[in-house]
């Protein structure tokens, strides 16, 4: 074998070898256990970053874990192809979206490549591909049929330039973020998909014992689901025939309520804008409003009355109605009773707007009212409903309002119907015709798919699909009819929702899924980041779910076991500017000075020779400038010490912070494992057919190989709960264990070859190159991933040996090594006549001798008279 550790060869070699024999393709096996392990698959950027590499790792080393554990293992990887940044890079890029998407798939799946990712290539899917929206169509109009499709006029966030909608993400200060004209609110026909049917389902099954996710995100998607219990409430509007029906989790606080508040858009409001010119121009400033979740929560409480009172339901005051705008159409009825005394939105909305506060539950004495009281107590000054606990004041409220047909108890959600229609190009064509009637009709089967054009060029002026005459215009086969095509394509979440099913079985050109579904899911480990722990598992839930009840899937949920990585952070370094703003460096061009722990402690541009500020520890961004490449680690030290030091640096679930001298550490490790092997090839190789030993007659190598397996014995242990950091641990533990030997002789050389039968096989999941390569080298069968997992031998756990501590007085002064079924007689004999103790217990005397089990011996003297 070669002297040195050429990595860059190694490397190549061993994908080779995978590459042409096929290695990670992958059957089903009844016959054996099978193992689904499955990396979110990536966006195609164009290149991969650090968090893609760290994701992918993980899962790889998960995957060839469980097939060395005998498992039958599918791995597979694809791209989720659709999306809006496609349309601005071709832009930008004067590209069809296509190209540019196609382009960066080739560079990135080679990337994949270089890092050695076992996956099963031939399963490859790309979300822009026909033969994968197809069925996603087909699916679309199954459910239309089972009438959990709806189409319906929705209020959007228009941008009148880009002729697009936007996501109330994508609205930057009432502009645009891409036009910067100010957006308008725009109702238009929208595509939708009933989750909320499944709502109840989807809230309690969470609680599925199978169901191995982290606390965390079983929260996070229970808070999203948002059930609440309550009761609906009519409130008659004054002088008029309306009511006004609003929803409620806190009846005990009815008699609070001094005002109602409704939505710009609310029937009411409307018919009084008619009237109003004031009010309608004041509804029509706080539509151009954000309605983004985190924006309404911060976002300064207006309103304004209008005119219009509701009569309140036990007491028949008269209560103002306002239009407000942290009120929405689109959440439950448009209209909230407000309690401001109890709730702190209302309080901040009355006391700006000088409106009643009126306390209906009991607050401790010292409450001073600067704020509202929001905990439930007892009820005061609720006429014959005072002095009631919550419980009974909601039960004996409820029952009063029920019994007069002013109230229905109703269990309402947070989880709003899903939009799944965008008014963009990039995306899976919704599979509808307009008829020559006006009146929408799914595309029959036969039609199937609906092909989205791929040499388009893409302007800043909306869908090219609505200026196709080619693409609008056709005939729809099952009634010879002309019709027009939908132009809206398809939420990008739609194809993320299932591609984890259709990775079964991609070469089924005629079924969305087969049998072989069945056989692999559900995942049994899914890995990605917390930033998608809301919508996108909520709707591979809920989409798992439609499968299952379309006969396609007998399972309940989509992904048994979930892994929600941490991100990977590094300093940032930066120069303030004139204007506020900052200028951040990339650490490559900086010279940077580290202290003895290795953080930075100065850094000096390399252009300039100037100082550079060492700002926050941050996520890797294009933003911070603060990014690894990969390609250049890859390059500079091997796919394998980017791998080691991604698993060794932190547990998965934490934040991994990026170290360069970590990654070094990483590669000299790997240069020793080889180095060491290199150096003793022959001896490794020449016992062979000797080890295991069961006996040692050198109690140096009995220690050693106790060592070796105890270590093992925990490496195991972490690799189930996969914390392969102090998996790493173990393997340097081993080596080190193992480059103490300094024998050469036969005994030597067989703990060299049990101990680097054992290491190669720990590091083949984490470092599979170079075990690849030296596992033949050093004489050992067949092929690494094949072999079974190494098990701990307990005879080798049986210590016949112990070590004691001698000290004199309480401080050490020799050791001693004892039999593990010796005698306390014989303990105190070996500690006192031990030749370095003696030294110090000379013509003293011994006042006693203590000793602790298997760890110490103590000897207390005296000084002679």
């Amino acid at each position: 074998m070669e002297k040195n550790y050429h990595f860059a060869t190694i490397e190549k070699q061993a994908q080779q070898d995978w590459a042409d024999n096929d290695r990670f393709k992958v059957t089903e096996d009844p016959n054996k256990e099978k193992f689904y392990c499955l990396c979110m698959f990536p966006y195609p950027s164009g290149k991969l970053h650090i968090g893609h590499v760290r994701n992918y790792t993980l899962g790889d080393i998960i995957s060839r874990y469980q097939r060395m554990q005998g498992k039958n293992v599918l791995q597979p990887m694809g791209w989720d192809a659709f999306g809006l940044p496609a349309e601005g890079a071709a832009i930008k890029n004067n590209m069809p979206p296509a190209q540019w998407t196609y382009d960066n798939i080739a560079y990135m799946k080679q990337q994949l490549k270089t890092l050695g990712f076992g996956y099963d290539w031939s399963r490859e899917i790309a979300t822009c591909d026909p033969s994968y929206y197809h069925w996603e169509q087909w699916f679309f109009t199954r459910l239309y049929e089972k009438g959990l499709v709806y189409k319906k006029l929705s209020e959007v966030n228009w941008d009148p330039v880009d002729q697009t909608v936007l996501a109330n993400e994508q609205v930057i200060d009432g502009r645009g973020w891409r036009s910067g004209a100010l957006v308008e609110k725009k109702e238009i026909p929208q595509w939708f998909i009933k989750i909320t049917d499944y709502a109840d389902e989807l809230l309690h099954s969470l609680d599925n014992a199978d169901l191995e996710w982290p606390e965390k995100v079983k929260i996070m998607q229970r808070n999203w689901i948002g059930q609440s219990v309550g009761l609906e409430v009519d409130f008659a509007v004054a002088d008029r025939t309306e009511t006004l029906r609003v929803f409620t989790t806190r009846p005990d606080t009815l008699y609070g309520v001094t005002y109602m508040a409704i939505a710009y858009n609310h029937p009411l409001a409307k018919a009084q804008c008619e009237q109003d010119p004031t009010l309608a121009e004041f509804c029509r400033k706080i539509s151009q409003t954000s309605t983004a979740e985190a924006d309404m929560e911060t976002m300064e409480k207006l309103g304004m009355a209008t005119g219009l009172y509701a009569t309140h339901p036990l007491t028949q005051e008269k209560i103002p109605i306002m239009v407000a705008n942290f009120v929405l159409m689109s959440y439950g009825t448009g209209a909230v009773m407000a309690v401001p005394a109890h709730d702190q939105r209302d309080f901040e909305f009355a006391q700006k707007y000088q409106l009643p506060i009126n306390p209906v539950i009991q607050a401790p004495a010292d409450f001073d009212w600067q704020s509202a009281y929001t905990h439930v107590g007892t009820t005061i000054n609720s006429g014959e409903f005072s002095g009631l606990d919550f419980d009974t004041a909601f039960a004996r409220i409820a029952d009063t309002l029920i019994s007069k047909g002013l109230a229905s108890k109703k269990t309402n959600y947070r989880l709003r119907d899903w939009g799944v229609s965008r008014q963009r190009y990039w995306g899976a064509p919704i599979p509808f015709y307009l008829n020559q009637a006006g009146d929408t009709e799914p595309v029959p089967d036969s039609d199937l798919p609906v092909r989205l054009p791929e040499s388009v060029t893409v302007s800043a002026s909306g869908s090219p699909l609505k200026h196709m005459p080619e693409f609008l215009h056709t005939t729809n086969s099952a009634t010879g009819e002309a019709v027009t095509r939908e132009t809206d394509t398809f939420d990008t979440f739609m194809e993320s929702s299932w591609y984890y099913a259709r990775y079964t079985c991609p070469d089924n050109h005629h079924a969305m899924l087969d049998e072989r579904a069945n056989y692999w899911l559900p995942v049994d480990q899914y890995i990605g980041g917390i930033e998608h722990a809301i919508l996108h598992l909520l709707y591979a839930r809920f989409f798992h779910k439609l499968l299952r009840d379309e006969g396609l899937v007998s399972s309940d949920e989509p992904f048994k076991n979930l892994l929600t990585q941490g991100m990977v952070v590094a300093p940032t370094y930066y120069r303030d500017n004139s204007d506020g703003s900052k200028t951040y460096f990339n650490p490559d061009n900086l010279d940077i000075q580290h202290d003895s722990k290795g953080k930075a402690t100065a850094a000096i541009c390399k252009t300039d020779g100037l100082p550079v500020t060492i700002g926050k520890t941050e996520k890797m961004s294009k933003s911070k400038n603060n990014g690894a490449d990969p390609q250049q680690l890859i390059e500079q030290y091997g796919a394998d010490t980017v791998r080691l030091f991604i698993a060794f640096a932190a547990p998965p679930e934490q934040s991994l912070e990026w170290s360069d001298s970590g990654v070094e550490g990483a590669h000299k490790f790997l240069k020793k494992v080889w180095h060491y092997a290199e150096k003793h090839q022959t001896h490794i190789q020449s016992a062979q057919s000797a080890f295991p030993l069961a006996q040692y007659g050198n109690t140096k190598l009995q220690n050693a190989r106790r060592l070796i397996h105890q270590t093992l014995q925990q490496a195991n242990a972490d690799f189930e709960k996969q914390q392969f950091n102090t998996v790493v641990s173990a393997c340097m533990k081993i080596y080190n264990a193992v480059s103490d030997l300094d024998g050469t002789d036969n005994e030597s050389n067989t703990l060299r070859c049990e101990a680097y039968h054992i290491l190669l096989r720990l590091l083949a999941p984490i470092t599979p190159h170079i075990a690849h390569a030296l596992w033949p080298a050093l004489g050992f069968n067949g092929d690494i991933l094949d072999t079974p997992w190494p098990q701990v031998d307990d005879s080798a756990l049986v210590q016949s040996e112990i070590e004691f501590v001698v000290q004199v007085n309480g401080k050490m002064r020799g050791k001693i090594h004892a039999s593990v079924d010796a005698a306390r007689e014989t303990i105190e004999d070996l500690a006192i006549t031990n030749e370095n103790v003696q030294k110090f217990i000379a013509d003293q005397t011994i006042v006693k001798v203590i000793v602790v089990p298997k760890k110490l011996v103590n000897i207390v003297v005296k000084a002679n008279p």
